[in-house]
C-alpha cells in the first residue's frame, strides 16, 4: 500500500504536480488612471500564478509607477514578487508603450536582462519584450507582444516570428500577448510547421462594448504559442473577469480584454 501511494505520488508530480502556471494580459491603459480599487482587484486575478506578462503599460508618466503598485499589493498576499518594465517602444512615438513581466521570486529565477527586440523595431510599432526564466533548472523565454490593430493587418508584425526560434535556436520561446489576430489565421503556420502550438484554440479573449443574448466576448486575438517538444501544455483557459461587474461598461475600467493563462511543465 504504502508503495502505491509512492508511485501514484510521482505519477502525479511528472503529470504536472511540478509545473508553471503563467498569465499574459493585456490591461488597457495600465497607468495612473488605475485607481487603487482597480490595482488591488487586478492583483487578485494575478496572485496564484507564477509569471506575469502584461501589455499595454503607459509609456508616460504613471505605467512603470502601475506596475510598482501592482507589485506591492501582490507583496501583500503572501508571496514575494519581482517585475521588469521595458523601456518605451521605438517605432511609432504616438502609439509607445511598454511591457512588464512579474513573478514569484521564490519559485521562479530571471535570467540576465530582459530586453525589447530592436532588430525588428523598424517593422513592428511595438517591438516584443523577451524575458527568460527558469524554473527547476528549466529555462523558457517569453516574447510578450501587442500587435496593431486589426484595421492595420497585425499579420505585417506577426510574420516576422516565424524568424525568432532561429535567432534564439538555445531559447525555448513562448509567444504571447494580445496578437489582435485568432490563431487559426495562416500567418502562424510557419510556427506551426515548426512543432509551435497555441494554448486556446476558438477562444474570444477580448471584451463587446455591451453584452448581447449573453455573448459577452468579441474576438479571438489573445494567445500564447509553444513549442510542443520542449513545453507541455497541462492546461490553459481565460478568466471571464467581467462576470464580477454589473455591466462591460464598468468591467472594461479595468481592461478591454481577458486575461489568458497556460499551466505548463518544460520538458
Amino acid at each position: 500500500m504504502k508503495k502505491l501511494i509512492i508511485l501514484l505520488f510521482l505519477f502525479l508530480y511528472s503529470s504536472g504536480f511540478s509545473q508553471v502556471k503563467m498569465i499574459s494580459w493585456n490591461i488597457e491603459n495600465f497607468g495612473k488612471s488605475k485607481s487603487n480599487e482597480e490595482i488591488a482587484y487586478i492583483a487578485t486575478q494575478l496572485n496564484k500564478y507564477d509569471v506575469v506578462a502584461v501589455q499595454e503599460v503607459v509609456a508616460g508618466y504613471g505605467g512603470a509607477q502601475a506596475v510598482a503598485r501592482l507589485a506591492d499589493e501582490l507583496n501583500r498576499k503572501g508571496n514575494k514578487w519581482e517585475y521588469t518594465i521595458s523601456d518605451p517602444t521605438t517605432s511609432t512615438p504616438s502609439k509607445t508603450e511598454r511591457y512588464a513581466f512579474l513573478w514569484k521570486s521564490a519559485i521562479i529565477k530571471k535570467i540576465g536582462k530582459a530586453w525589447l527586440e530592436k532588430k525588428y523595431a523598424s517593422v513592428m510599432e511595438r517591438e516584443p519584450y523577451l524575458c527568460t526564466f527558469e524554473y527547476n533548472k528549466k529555462q523558457f523565454t517569453v516574447v510578450s507582444f501587442h500587435a496593431i490593430t486589426k484595421s492595420k493587418q497585425p499579420d505585417r508584425e506577426i510574420k516576422y516570428f516565424k524568424y525568432f526560434p532561429s535567432a534564439y535556436p538555445k531559447l525555448n520561446l513562448i509567444f504571447a500577448g494580445d496578437f489582435n489576430c485568432p490563431q487559426s489565421h495562416f500567418v502562424f503556420d510557419p510556427l506551426r510547421k515548426m512543432g509551435y502550438s497555441s494554448a486556446l484554440v476558438n477562444q474570444k479573449t477580448s471584451l463587446k462594448r455591451s453584452c448581447k443574448n449573453g455573448v459577452c466576448l468579441a474576438s479571438e486575438y489573445d494567445n500564447l504559442f509553444f513549442s510542443k517538444s520542449k513545453i507541455r501544455k497541462l492546461n490553459s483557459g481565460v478568466i471571464p473577469f467581467y462576470q464580477n461587474f454589473q455591466s462591460l461598461k464598468e468591467a472594461r475600467t479595468i481592461s478591454d480584454h481577458c486575461p489568458i493563462w497556460m499551466e505548463f511543465s518544460l520538458n
